[in-house]
């Protein structure tokens, strides 16, 4: 599936109402950026803010593109990427999912404590299982019960908060040494967990781009009466696609427990997981009212966001103005991404 809308022009000859006779319907002038995908704008989008910010790093005595600063970047992306791997896969569909953020929370206490009692394998089981049972749950309300996405998954992350409050009251369980590795351990200049996310990812890439399924995403969240029309079991698709979305926010439990060598109940939330991934979505060219974007921008999303963060880190600039800026930068993306889409349907 591309990225981009395919509209078929209208005939050439034809004056629009209340134009010049020699306006024509199909001859539109071009944008700069017309011929282009979202996702090689948001890529070129990248490119300028790394030379930007290489500059302007340089400028106040620094260096952006050191070798730590490479693999900081590719640390911080990775939880965060996996989790906008799978809200990419919810958004395709038509929907979103705003309980990530406690899951991540609820699967890094769940994985920690398990294996302090000794057992990894028991705790990756267990994370997948909470993760899944968490994901068919707020796939059933939105399909079965017809509650809005927003409202849906909102209830089930309060729901998760409550349970987690209840539970705890600080940092649980412990993590071994072994499965630290997987936060910490990098092969070359690339760490594991940016492996992972990038195995996440053309995972993703595959259900989307050469499966039936990812076909059935793209139908449902570009119009799901059209779908059902067409023999698609809409609701079946919007539950798979939330158990996968959850199934991410778990992977990404299990990576920042990893990496706090506990589990900690705001790990989730003091990370902002949720609006964060649906940011990066959105920065990929993905439209929020689904059936349109992929896997590919959602990653250069991501990157985006953690270029920033790396730039303003070593610029020492206060958290209130990385919050304008980052902003600013997401209503830019969207305002363009609008603006392309409007000019492929003259």
């Amino acid at each position: 599936m591309s990225d981009d809308l395919h509209t078929t022009p209208a005939p050439e000859g034809v004056a629009l109402p209340g134009s010049p006779g020699d306006r024509k319907v199909g001859r539109a002038r071009p944008g700069p950026w017309s011929g282009l995908g979202s996702t090689q704008v948001v890529y070129l989008a990248l490119l300028a803010t790394i030379v930007v910010g290489w500059i302007l790093v340089a400028i106040d005595g620094g260096n952006l593109l050191t070798l730590e600063t490479v693999v900081g970047v590719q640390q911080r992306s990775a939880a965060l990427g996996i989790v906008a791997v799978g809200q990419t896969l919810a958004i395709l569909a038509g929907s979103l999912d705003l309980s990530v953020a406690y899951l991540i929370s609820l699967s890094s206490l769940v994985a920690a404590e398990i294996m302090e009692a000794g057992s990894v394998p028991g705790a990756i089981t267990a994370v997948i299982a909470v993760s899944a049972l968490v994901g068919l749950v707020n796939g059933v309300v939105i399909t079965k019960l017809k509650v809005h996405a927003f409202i849906a998954t909102l209830g089930v992350a309060l729901i998760i908060k409550g349970v987690v409050d209840h539970l705890y009251d600080g940092p649980a369980g412990r993590v071994p040494e072994s499965f630290q590795h997987l936060g910490y351990d990098r092969v070359g200049p690339v760490p594991v967990s940016a492996l992972l996310w990038a195995a996440v990812a053309v995972a993703a890439w595959f259900l989307l781009s050469r499966t039936r399924y990812g076909y059935r995403v793209y139908a449902v969240g570009g119009d799901p009466d059209v779908a059902r029309l067409s023999g698609v079991r809409t609701d079946r698709v919007v539950i798979v696609t939330h158990i996968l979305c959850s199934l991410c926010a778990g992977i990404a439990g299990l990576l920042l427990a990893s990496r706090l060598g506990a589990g900690a109940p705001t790990v989730g939330t003091d990370g902002g997981y949720d609006l964060e991934s649906i940011a990066a979505v959105v920065l990929g060219g993905t439209a929020l009212a689904g059936g349109r974007g992929g896997v590919a921008g959602t990653v250069g999303g991501v990157l985006l966001l953690a270029v920033l963060d790396s730039v303003f880190n070593q610029l020492e600039v206060n958290s209130f103005f990385k919050d304008v800026v980052r902003g600013v930068v997401i209503v830019a993306a969207v305002a363009v991404y609008a603006r392309r889409a409007g000019r492929k349907r003259l």
